[in-house]
């Protein structure tokens, strides 16, 4: 699925972002203080994400919600951890230029597979949202 300009805008500024993982037993959710949204996937930083980064692990399902007062939209996707290779270097040198103080233990790469608008009055359209 690719990511529109509209959803990577809502991804990248609002101000309230959580993501959610399920592994065998429970489900958890975190709040999202960084992230990168590429054409067709979004990576997020573990830093300090132990629930998060075993849910992962186990199961390769996610939602990402981001939203600013009544308007937002959610992604469900496929999640991967990686710790090492082309993307986790990558991904610490982005990390590296935003925040170099922060360490990178994993990324998450999510790769969207539905998109949902949350907003109290349906804000945005199906093209905006990629799903015509």
């Amino acid at each position: 699925m690719h990511i529109t300009p509209t959803v990577k805008i809502i991804l990248e500024t609002a101000p309230a972002k959580v993501l959610a993982t399920k592994g065998h037993e429970d489900i958890n959710v975190v709040p999202v203080s960084m992230i990168k949204v590429n054409e067709s996937s979004i990576w997020l930083f573990d830093f300090f994400m132990d629930k998060t980064a075993q849910n992962a692990r186990a199961r390769s399902v996610c939602a990402l919600t981001a939203w600013e007062g009544v308007q937002g939209v959610q992604l469900k996707g496929d999640v991967t951890y990686v710790t090492a290779g082309e993307v986790f270097a990558e991904a610490v040198a982005w990390v590296h230029t935003q925040n170099p103080d922060r360490v990178v233990s994993g990324v998450l790469v999510i790769v969207p597979t539905a998109i949902f608008d949350i907003s109290l009055d349906r804000a945005y359209t199906t093209a905006e949202l990629g799903i015509e």
